[in-house]
């Protein structure tokens, strides 16, 4: 006996083609949101009659809110990320609301199916950490659902933004390193082909990282080496400058992920940490203060990044409609990872 063809399940996909609307505004229509016009409340809810599309997700949906925030993040792996989503959880506790994370990778291809994912589930809010999709799309997904964009120093009205001042740490970064009295310092940055296209972080503290040295007279002595914000790209980075001659006294790694690469290639090269190298980060994630480690970074405090995107999200879930664009202060934690270079 030949078993009956299963029928393929409907989709928000199926359901925003047959209207000929988008996913966000079947979404929209779907949580019976406002902004949404009659005649395009009238096309969505003739098509999802029509194709029979009742899942149990848009089934609660249609009975109110789905008390979901989504939130996308390249990778579920990066510990500053992990600290984002710890305040961001901390911040929703109180409510009715619970977060839904998924992995976009370093592809705008992948991002954007995971934004899609985040659509077809009806989530409530969204919050992108560090996206890579350019700010039309950013501004197209906002306009239909709230929309929180963290690490990014690009702004919008349509949605807020969450961003550290990353001028200012990385001179905190620098400023500590000359101080100390290094002059050879090298700086590891990330290659946009890595992903982060859109994303001017790694460029701006590069480019601090070069103004600083220009200001202080060490023009000669700059030396960036681009690979990833990982610790195979801080070690990769770290090679290829321990490789120069002469070799640098302090390496400043654009994130603290690639800094515990850095701290792997000298231990691998037979160099003490500072007494050969002094080595400095960024992000000061909680391995950073491993009293093995010891890195000295510029701390922007993930969780109250992750609360301050929490509290932003309900109240643009709850009806405000200005946008808000919060300036994280760094300031800078020294630990035993530097010290004044050897005479």
């Amino acid at each position: 006996m030949v078993a009956p063809e299963r029928r393929r399940r409907v989709t928000i996909s199926d359901v925003a083609k047959h209207a000929g609307v988008s996913k966000a505004a079947v979404s929209k229509v779907i949580r019976n949101d406002y902004g949404v016009s009659d005649a395009m409340r009238d096309r969505v809810q003739r098509a999802i009659t029509e194709l029979d599309y009742r899942p149990q997700s848009a089934a609660r949906a249609l009975r109110g809110r789905a008390y979901t925030i989504g939130v996308l993040m390249q990778h579920i792996g990066i510990p500053f990320y992990a600290e984002i989503v710890t305040g961001l959880v901390d911040e929703l506790a109180e409510s009715d609301y619970q977060a839904i994370m998924i992995q976009g990778g370093t592809r705008d291809k992948t991002e954007k199916r995971a934004i899609d994912a985040l659509i077809d589930r009806q989530v409530d809010g969204i919050l992108l950490i560090a996206p890579l999709a350019g700010r039309s799309h950013l501004e197209q997904v906002a306009r239909e659902i709230p929309t929180l964009v963290l690490g990014r120093h690009d702004r919008s009205p349509a949605y807020d933004s969450i961003v550290d001042d990353d001028r200012v740490g990385s001179e905190l970064v620098m400023e500590h390193l000359i101080g100390l009295g290094h002059r050879r310092i090298g700086h590891i940055t990330f290659d946009k082909e890595h992903g982060q296209a859109a994303d001017r972080t790694p460029r701006i503290r590069a480019e601090t990282y070069e103004r600083v040295m220009r200001d202080h007279g060490l023009d000669g002595d700059v030396a960036v080496v681009a690979t990833s914000y990982t610790e195979e790209g801080g070690y990769r980075g770290a090679q290829e400058l321990l490789s120069r001659s002469p070799r640098p006294t302090a390496i400043f790694a654009g994130a603290d992920e690639a800094a515990l690469g850095v701290l792997a290639a000298l231990h691998e090269a037979g160099l003490s940490v500072p007494g050969d190298v002094s080595v400095a980060g960024y992000d000061n994630t909680k391995l950073a203060a491993h009293p093995r480690i010891a890195l000295t970074t510029v701390n922007q405090d993930g969780v109250v990044m992750g609360r301050t995107a929490g509290r932003l999200l309900l109240e643009r879930i709850a009806g405000r409609t200005s946008a808000v664009h919060f300036s994280v202060i760094p300031s800078l934690v020294v630990r035993g990872s530097t010290a004044a270079p050897h005479p």
